[in-house]
């Protein structure tokens, strides 16, 4: 087993159980991608097995805290059987759901979700990686499941120094699905959809957002970044009278109002706009135009903090203009997906926000991603979907 040594005093991290070292903190040693490795202090106490990547920034992902733990294929199945029994303890309303959450299901890298009757992993980095057979084979085995989908196309594949890598793993046949959320259905495609195909850490956000539509009575509804609508069915659910829905995305937007057809509603009740979501807000504003309720769900400003400033100042524009938006009386439901943003530092870009437009009112609520999506308490960086629900006095 090849040794890692970390520098003196850089160890607390470790000892505190969190899963990532940076380059910064390696005194000496190195592996191969993806290979198990011994962490051990400076003075030689062992700290952790981790997985070794040589091209990253986080040098060395945590596997065990246990000294006498073996990293092989059981190891993985014993993982994947944890999170699966966490999944069947939180009785998510939907036959969709992620089943295993990186870090948080300590499998740093490691994203897995189930659509109806297909599963789809993405690869993040090298240690799940280099252990993909015996991972996949856990995850059919312990879901029964007979068709799993790879993808492993997101960026930070490249920082990993891995190529992307799509298509099926087990099974085969249409990557086109549909699935129950709540009351409704919703399509998706595993290849071609965002992320894994679909925005699942949303689910339970989209519910909230049809009861508040109905408990406040919310007729006019603007989605923005609507991607497939979701959120427009949700309103649309709650009884609004009128949904538009904004993204720049065509065939997003076409599924979108395949959703609501889908869904039994009105067509006459939908309004896509193919549109650049900051152009159509100041048109709108110019227009003098109000709504009852608006979602802002941009995409990743901020994937890391070093991005944050730049971050901020998107974040703030599009939230003053859908400040400004708002009728008396109306309700904001706004959100940050970026790693880099902190909760209290996207209240205070919301609250430069409110101060530009001139608007003030209550936060009626702090959200964040379904609890499938978990967070743990050692791993705050885990925290990656905040939201604020407001209401304009």
């Amino acid at each position: 087993m090849k040794r890692i040594v970390i520098r003196a005093g850089r160890e607390r991290s470790l000892l505190k159980r969190h899963p990532w070292v940076f380059e910064s903190s390696v005194q000496r040693g190195g592996a191969d991608a993806g290979e198990t490795v011994r962490v051990e202090s400076a003075e030689g106490a062992f700290l952790c097995w981790a997985a070794y990547s040589p091209q990253s920034q986080i040098r060395l992902r945590a596997w065990s805290f246990d000294e006498a733990e073996r990293i092989d294929a059981a190891f993985f199945a014993r993982r994947v059987a944890t999170a699966l029994a966490l999944r069947a303890r939180l009785a998510v309303d939907s036959d969709a759901q992620r089943l295993v959450h990186g870090e948080a299901d300590g499998l740093p890298g490691l994203v897995v979700d189930r659509y109806a009757d297909t599963l789809v992993a993405q690869f993040g980095a090298a240690g799940v990686e280099r252990w993909k057979q015996p991972i996949c084979a856990a995850l059919l085995e312990q879901t029964g499941l007979a068709r799993l989908y790879e993808r492993s196309d997101a960026s930070v594949r490249g920082l990993e120094g891995l190529a992307e890598s799509t298509g099926w793993l087990a099974g085969d046949g249409a990557t086109e699905l549909t699935i129950r959320e709540h009351a409704w259905r919703l399509t998706l495609d595993v290849a071609e959809g965002h992320k894994t195909g679909y925005y699942l850490d949303q689910r339970d956000n989209r519910r909230r957002f049809a009861e508040v539509v109905k408990h406040y009575g919310a007729k006019s509804v603007l989605n923005c970044f609507s991607y497939t609508g979701g959120f427009s069915v949700a309103a649309l659910a709650g009884g609004a009278a009128e949904v538009t829905s904004i993204d720049s995305s065509a065939p997003a937007l076409a599924r979108a109002e395949a959703h609501v057809a889908l869904n039994g509603f009105d067509a006459a009740r939908h309004t896509a706009l193919d549109a650049d979501v900051n152009k159509a807000l100041r048109g709108f504003v110019r227009e003098g135009r109000r709504f009852d309720a608006i979602v802002l769900d941009p995409p990743k400003y901020a994937p890391t903090s070093a991005h944050a400033e730049r971050a901020a100042r998107a974040y703030k524009d599009i939230n003053r203009l859908g400040l400004q938006l708002l009728a008396p009386g109306g309700l904001l439901f706004t959100f940050s997906c970026s790693g880099g943003i902190p909760p209290d530092l996207f209240h205070k870009i919301v609250a430069g926000a409110g101060l530009d437009a001139g608007v003030d009112g209550p936060i009626l609520e702090r959200v964040g991603a379904a609890p499938d999506h978990p967070q743990t308490i050692r791993f705050p960086e885990g925290e990656y979907l905040k939201g604020l629900l407001l209401m304009r006095t």
